[in-house]
């Protein structure tokens, strides 16, 4: 099987299923035996944040499909710096199982993974 990065950048209610689309991905590639790894920079950090809620009218809660992801053991890491740059929601603390990480380890996963696919 291979190692799958998935980097998400875009913030997750954005009025599209792009976020949404990219979690459920994730979860066949991961039920397909591949190795998924995924890293949030830019406004997807706030999908990591108990505070982010979907907003009225849109049915699925993109922060409860990422913590179903991590407690099927995939590994998440967070943009480091974007905590208090990026989202709606600056400087809210990501959820336990989201890790605060740099760029120095983003570059190291991508070298790592057989294919990165960008959200």
């Amino acid at each position: 099987m291979q190692k799958i990065l998935i980097i998400f950048n875009r913030e997750p209610y954005d009025n599209t299923d792009v976020t949404w689309n990219g979690l459920r991905l994730a979860d066949t590639l991961r039920k397909q035996g591949h190795e998924v790894r995924i890293f949030l920079m830019n406004d997807a950090v706030d999908m990591a944040r108990d505070v982010c809620k979907p907003p009225e009218g849109y049915d699925q809660d993109l922060s409860q499909m990422l913590k179903g992801l991590i407690h099927e053991g995939v590994p998440v890491e967070v943009c480091g710096t974007c905590m208090a740059r990026c989202g709606i929601y600056k400087n809210h603390p990501y959820f336990e199982g989201a890790n605060s990480s740099t760029m120095g380890f983003l570059a190291e996963w991508v070298a790592d993974s057989d294919k990165v696919l960008t959200f």
